[in-house]
């Protein structure tokens, strides 16, 4: 007979069962034991089940059972669940909480990392994956989590490190640093967040990204652009006012996440005009990461720009800044999804063109008829080029002039590079009808068995 110990199992077990539909988890491997002779069950818990109705599977690490050391059994565990995820094109949440390899399985546990991180990058781009850090994820396994998706920590709890904080001294947390998505107060907060995320991702990249909404699709948009918020103007696009967002803990110029419109799966990335919308380094790398991702995935990306530029710091330029803008490059040129950019506000210079603009790959952009697109800001602009001028006319009456005649949208229409000159009360009509029409996009061109012969 088989000796378990019921109260260390049920207790992980329980943790994991709490995040899906209650009575569908199901675990695999359940009677797993250690490598090292002894009665112990291997330290991480694995299954699957249903998450509002959608197949997800699981693991959770049980740093209550020999600490949650991590070994070849260990990684096997969690490499027999991704094969199944894989094969039905599911989800994977992974809990991590770990004190770190078993020491005395030397190359063996070393290897395992490696498998694990293999495993991870095998299925990055076929199946969504979340990693939970709800205790200790350090060395080997920060790695493999940070290879995730996306991350979600808990606040006081989650010590995502490489090097022990006892080595290197204090660290900012992972959500300063731009690796966690989403910062919880508590375990239930956080699985609370990772089913929301599931509500809206794709199973996998060959799911469609068509969603069900009742929502008005030509419901008015109220709008003033002197104190509009960005969080109000998605609240008023999205369907149902409904967005998960990613990365607010991280960069407040610009608002991230995930929402529908019209019926159609979007990411969003919307400038914060409280924060003049600059693109800096943070904003730009978590942009960077989420066009990478809807592009893996087939989802549609919309773009809101208001912004005033670059950020212009010595600290900006010493943290490499051009090459965190070439990743941003990068990631729209190299996408073949979908994309929508309009064109809200102020648009100037390199934050123009990096931010979703047709040069870089989108497949439409609009503009409201109040958008400023210029390569310095109309002050700027009138200082350098016309500053001569100032005497003949005000300097006010000058940068008004540079607006209407060099900075406006349909200067900017008139050059090809902006589509169409909408009102901003059709905003949301206009964006859920461009976004039906790119969706298709997704499923690729159609394949042409030959050309049809004329008469």
């Amino acid at each position: 007979m088989v000796q378990i110990d019921e109260k260390a199992k049920g207790l992980s077990k329980a943790r994991l069962a709490s995040l899906f539909d209650a009575g569908t988890f199901v675990e695999l491997s359940a009677y797993t034991k250690r490598q090292d002779g002894q009665a112990e069950l291997e330290s991480v818990v694995c299954g699957y089940g249903a998450v509002d109705g959608r197949l997800v599977f699981a693991f959770i690490q049980d740093s209550g059972r020999t600490k949650g050391a991590f070994g070849d059994r260990h990684a096997k565990k969690i490499e027999a669940l991704y094969a199944l995820a894989v094969k039905n094109g599911a989800p994977v949440i992974g809990v991590m909480d770990s004190a770190g390899a078993v020491v005395y399985d030397g190359a063996a546990a070393l290897a395992a990392y490696g498998r694990l991180m293999k495993t991870v990058s095998d299925a990055s781009g076929i199946i969504p994956q979340i990693a939970v850090i709800d205790g200790v994820c350090g060395g080997s396994l920060a790695v493999a989590a940070s290879m995730f998706d996306f991350v979600v920590t808990v606040k006081n709890t989650s010590r995502l490190f490489v090097n022990a904080p006892f080595t290197v001294g204090e660290t900012v947390s992972a959500t300063a640093q731009g690796l966690s998505a989403h910062e919880a107060d508590s375990e239930a907060e956080a699985f609370a967040y990772v089913k929301e995320l599931l509500g809206v991702l794709p199973q996998n990249n060959a799911d469609s990204v068509y969603t069900d909404s009742e929502d008005s699709l030509n419901r008015a948009v109220a709008w003033d652009s002197a104190s509009y918020t960005a969080e109000g103007l998605l609240a008023q696009l999205a369907d149902d006012g409904r967005m998960v967002r990613l990365y607010k803990g991280y960069t407040e110029n610009a608002v991230m996440g995930f929402a529908s419109f019209g019926g159609v799966l979007s990411g969003v990335i919307a400038s914060n005009p409280a924060k003049q919308g600059i693109l800096d380094i943070k904003t730009a790398r978590a942009a960077a990461k989420l066009v990478s991702f809807c592009d893996s995935f087939g989802i549609p990306l919309l773009t809101l720009v208001d912004s005033e530029g670059l950020e212009v710091t010595a600290e900006a330029e010493n943290a490499a800044y051009a090459s965190e803008l070439a990743r941003l490059a990068m990631a729209y040129t190299s996408s073949d999804n979908a994309k929508l950019t309009v064109i809200v506000g102020k648009a100037y210079g390199t934050a123009f063109t990096l931010l979703g603009s047709k040069a870089v790959g989108a497949d439409m952009a609009l503009a409201l008829p109040t958008a400023c697109i210029s390569v310095l800001s109309p002050e700027a602009s009138v200082a350098f080029v016309w500053n001569d001028k100032v005497g003949e006319k005000s300097r006010a009456e000058l940068e008004s002039e540079w607006k209407e005649k060099c900075a406006s949208a349909q200067e900017a229409a008139d050059a090809g590079e902006i589509d169409d000159i909408i009102e901003p009360s059709e905003l949301r009509q206009r964006i859920c009808s461009a976004l039906s029409m790119l969706a298709a996009k997704a499923e690729g061109a159609p394949v042409r068995k030959h050309a049809g012969l004329p008469l």
